[in-house]
């Protein structure tokens, strides 16, 4: 799958000039066809993670969830644009939580897709070459790094995400959580992203969430990681 590319559009723009979206989150939730927010494609069938995540969890997650991200996307940045096109900077202000949540979410879910593979295109085991030297080096081990992880997820208070990233200043890899649809952003380069909103398990594992974080390690595309640590 292709990385979908992020820009700021200008009714992003018009909400970070009116001091209402942090520059980060801004940047991050506009990604654009003919000016609208699109679903990508995924490069697998829905059913090609069983029996890992069920196929029906794909398509409800994929075509259900991440499409509402990428409608109230859509319907908040219509909603900057008229504001700025009204010179309405208190009303840009107001959609900006929208503009958060739902550029976060479209984000966050963009990069998942791509952070999942089947076991017959390279989901699953474990890390190799570079991004393995660097996760033994910050972690000690991989195992060490998916207790981190697990341990991470487990602790989400309600709904969010847990996320490898690279803190660019240090240089090193570090697990961080965020709430809800919040994008990582500022000094952190997502690598890999679990989603622990009930919505991505619940079909399946019901209120055994402990399942579903050990299970989903068989379907990490870890190239897709590796790939994203070359190019921090």
């Amino acid at each position: 799958m292709a990385t979908t590319l992020f820009r700021t559009a200008p009714a992003a723009r018009a909400a970070l000039r009116a001091g209402s979206v942090k520059p980060g989150a801004a940047a991050l939730a506009t990604s654009f066809t003919r000016g609208k927010a699109t679903l990508p494609d995924l490069s697998y069938d829905y059913g090609a993670l069983e029996p890992y995540i069920s196929g029906k969890i794909m398509e409800l997650h994929h075509k259900g969830h991440h499409q509402a991200y990428v409608n109230g996307l859509n319907t908040a940045l219509e909603t900057i644009e008229e504001a700025k096109a009204k010179g309405d900077f208190s009303q840009a202000a107001a959609a900006a939580p929208l503009l958060n949540f739902n550029g976060g979410g479209h984000k966050n879910h963009t990069l998942l897709w791509e952070n999942l593979a089947p076991n017959s295109k390279g989901g699953g085991g474990e890390p190799e070459g570079a991004l393995k030297s660097a996760i033994d080096k910050d972690f000690g081990s991989f195992g060490t790094l998916q207790t981190q992880i697990n341990t991470a997820l487990a602790g989400i208070q309600g709904s969010g995400w847990a996320w490898l990233v690279k803190d660019k200043t240090a240089g090193t890899l570090q697990v961080i959580t965020k709430p809800n649809q919040d994008p990582v952003t500022g000094n952190f380069i997502p690598l890999l992203g679990i989603d622990a909103w009930e919505h991505a398990y619940y079909l399946q594992y019901q209120n055994r969430k402990a399942e579903y974080f050990k299970a989903i390690w068989n379907v990490i595309n870890w190239g897709t990681v590796a790939q994203r640590l070359s190019q921090a």
